[in-house]
């Protein structure tokens, strides 16, 4: 199912921001170009019943973060993390009262912790605009359990992909216990895009692990493999 198309959007807000940070790092942006509108309207149309907090992951120019504001989220209850420096000086700028955070999607509790975020509990979603399936499949279990240690029973990781398949690695979904599902496709995004629902299944192990605190982090790739794709 896609949203209702629109070929003649604008450029959003730091388009050319994004772009140029494109250029000056190709293999840490996963897109040459923003995320569409449209492909945002499809993301928060995923976001649960009576959703109050969210993360976002990798802001970009803040497509998501306008959609998300507009969806009902209020800024307080809205945290954005953004590891590119200028992206972050953006959208700092221009959501002067979001929790915008620079930071590692690996270590969300430390970042929520700094930011002033982490004092309220869990959250209901995280939203990831990351390029997950460019990245290693260790790299893609540290910021899912990072992730799901933030998020409430229940709670749902919002992800897009530019192929028809979840960009979340079988052996990452089978180790964290995770189901997932097709949500709607942005045939005008650029690349088209397909929007993914991930939600973890709670076992003792994973309830008895104390909100906030994701397994040991092993060694991975470092900060360019997890940029903002949008």
């Amino acid at each position: 199912m896609s949203s209702k198309p629109s070929r003649h959007e604008p450029p959003p807000p730091g388009a050319w921001t994004f772009f140029r940070q494109w250029l000056r790092h190709p293999l840490s942006i996963a897109a040459i170009s923003p995320s569409s509108r449209q492909l945002a309207r499809l993301m928060v149309k995923e976001l649960p019943p009576n959703c109050e907090r969210v993360i976002e992951l990798g802001g970009g120019t803040g497509v998501f973060t306008r959609a998300l504001l507009d969806h009902g989220i209020a800024d307080d209850n809205l945290m954005v993390v953004e590891l590119n420096e200028e992206l972050h000086h953006h959208l700092s700028r221009r959501f002067p009262d979001v929790h915008v955070a620079l930071g590692d999607a690996r270590e969300l509790p430390a970042v929520a912790k700094k930011a002033g975020y982490a004092d309220a509990g869990q959250v209901d979603a995280v939203i990831s605009g990351l390029g997950l399936l460019s990245m290693s499949h260790e790299l893609q279990q540290q910021i899912l359990e990072s992730a799901f240690s933030m998020l409430r029973p229940g709670g749902r990781f919002i992800q897009f992909t530019y192929g028809p398949v979840c960009p979340v690695a079988k052996d990452v979904q089978q180790a964290l216990k995770l189901r997932n599902r097709r949500g709607g496709f942005a045939v005008w995004n650029m690349p088209p895009a397909t929007v993914f629902v991930l939600t973890q299944a709670r076992s003792k192990a994973v309830e008895a692990r104390p909100m906030g605190t994701p397994r040991k982090r092993r060694s991975g790739s470092g900060k360019s493999d997890i940029q903002a794709s949008r």
